[in-house]
């Protein structure tokens, strides 16, 4: 049987795991939406016994107060900052010169200049909208 996609078996695994763990409604909810809502590997780390490391995490997030869609873009914004940082170290490096890696970076590079004027107006409208 299940109840909005979560089978009984799901509903137990996560209330066994919580008993006896003194833990708040607040910390609980956000447990809750991370088993039920979230990542496969959040589950993972869950079933695996590791609340307090999950909950130290919730700590360090800085997304308390935004619901689960933007949790996601603000996941996604961090990834995208940390990406170009990591792009832009390694992409005037000498040792990018396979004639491997240019085919690939070549066809890449195409896909992302094509997206990036529609990038840059939806990143400035999303910074104009969020000041």
């Amino acid at each position: 049987m299940r109840i909005n996609g979560v089978t009984k078996h799901e509903i137990e695994v996560f209330v066994v795991t919580l008993s006896g763990k003194n833990l708040s409604i607040r910390q609980i909810e956000q447990l809750a939406q991370g088993y039920f809502r979230g990542s496969e590997s959040f589950r993972q780390e869950f079933n695996s016994g590791h609340i307090d490391l999950i909950l130290a995490e919730c700590r360090h997030d800085n997304t308390t107060g935004c619901n689960t869609f933007e949790q996601g873009v603000i996941k996604d914004l961090t990834y995208t900052s940390k990406f170009m940082q990591r792009v832009m170290d390694a992409g005037q490096d000498r040792r990018l010169k396979t004639p491997a890696f240019n085919a690939q970076a070549n066809l890449l590079t195409k896909q992302i200049l094509d997206k990036s004027n529609l990038f840059i107006q939806t990143i400035r409208q999303l910074h104009d909208r969020s000041r």
